[in-house]
C-alpha cells in the first residue's frame, strides 16, 4: 500500500500511510479543506503540550512508496519515517547513477535515497547523526532485500564526517543532503542551516570527484526558498542548477508546499 496525501487546510494534512489514515499539523496549509470525513481518521497528531497521538494506530507497520518498502513508526515528534516529498529527487539521481558509483546521503533520516541509490547498483555512504535513525534505516534497507548491498553505515556529525573525508581523500561521485533547520551532532554539534548551509555545500563540492554525477539538496526551513539554494548553488558549480518547491501532492484538493530543493546534474 501507498502513501496519499488525501487534503489539506486549517493548518493540517490528512494523510494515508498504507492502510491507516493520520491528521498531522502543517503550518503551511492556510486555506480551507476540500473534504469534511476528517473525523474518519485513525489518529491525530497534536502538538499541544499532553496530547501528541490521539487514536488507534499500531506500534509500527510497512508502506511502500516509489517502488521501496518504509518501516512507519509513530514518534514522539509525529514523524513516522518517511518524507514521501523526498522520492522524486530520489529518482532523479539513482537514474544517474551507474553500476559502482560512489555515492553520499547525507542526513540520510530512515534511508530512502540510500535504498534507491544501492538498488540501481552504487556503493553508498549513508550518514546520520541519530544512531536510532540509522538503525531505523537498516531496517529499511533489509525489508527491501538490500542489507548485503555495499553501504556504509555511519553515525556521525554530518560537517565533521566530511571534513574527514576530505583529509582521507575520498571523493564521491554524487551527493544528496537534507539538512534539518537545526540539529546536534552525534557528540552534540550544533547545526544552524542558515549559518552553515553555504560552507556545508562548499565542503560537498570538495568531495565530489572529477567528473560528478550529481549534487542535490533539500530542506523544510522557512526563508530558504528555491531563489536562495540556486544562489548557493552558483556559488560552487558551473552552470545553473534546477530549483523549486518540495510538494506533497494531493489526490483531491491542494497540493502541499513543504520546502524547497535544489539539484545540479553534472556533464
Amino acid at each position: 500500500m501507498n502513501y496519499f496525501l488525501i487534503d489539506s487546510g486549517n493548518q493540517k494534512k490528512f494523510e494515508r500511510f498504507g492502510k491507516h489514515t493520520i491528521v498531522r499539523p502543517c503550518s503551511q496549509a492556510l486555506w480551507q479543506p476540500t473534504l469534511s470525513n476528517w473525523d474518519d481518521a485513525d489518529a491525530h497528531f497534536s502538538r499541544v503540550e499532553g496530547k501528541g497521538w490521539e487514536g488507534r494506530l499500531p506500534s509500527s507497520w510497512v508502506v511502500e512508496h516509489d517502488g521501496l518498502k518504509f518501516k512507519i513508526e509513530p514518534t514522539d515528534f509525529g514523524h513516522l519515517g518517511i518524507f514521501p516529498e523526498h522520492a522524486f529527487l530520489w529518482s532523479w539521481a539513482a537514474d544517474l547513477v551507474s553500476e559502482g558509483a560512489s555515492v553520499l546521503n547525507l542526513f540520510a533520516y530512515s534511508g530512502g535515497a540510500t535504498m534507491a541509490f544501492a538498488r540501481a547498483g552504487a556503493q553508498v555512504c549513508h550518514v546520520d547523526a541519530s544512531q536510532g535513525m540509522v538503525k531505523w534505516a537498516r531496517e529499511n534497507a533489509a525489508i527491501n532485500g538490500l542489507e548485503d548491498k555495499p553501504i556504509r553505515w555511519i553515525v556521525d556529525d554530518a560537517i565533521k564526517f566530511l571534513q574527514r573525508e576530505i583529509r582521507r581523500g575520498r571523493k564521491y561521485d554524487g551527493i544528496l543532503l537534507d539538512p534539518p533547520s537545526f540539529g546536534r551532532g552525534a557528540q552534540g554539534e550544533v547545526f544552524k542551516i542558515e549559518r552553515d548551509i553555504g560552507p556545508l555545500l562548499q565542503i560537498c563540492r570538495q568531495l565530489l570527484s572529477d567528473k560528478p554525477l550529481f549534487l542535490a539538496c533539500s530542506n523544510h526551513t522557512n526563508g530558504m526558498t528555491p531563489m536562495v539554494m540556486g544562489h548557493l548553488f552558483e556559488e560552487i558549480l558551473p552552470g545553473k542548477a534546477e530549483v523549486g518547491e518540495l510538494v506533497l501532492t494531493a489526490q483531491k484538493g491542494r497540493d502541499v508546499p513543504t520546502g524547497s530543493y535544489a539539484r545540479w546534474k553534472g556533464c
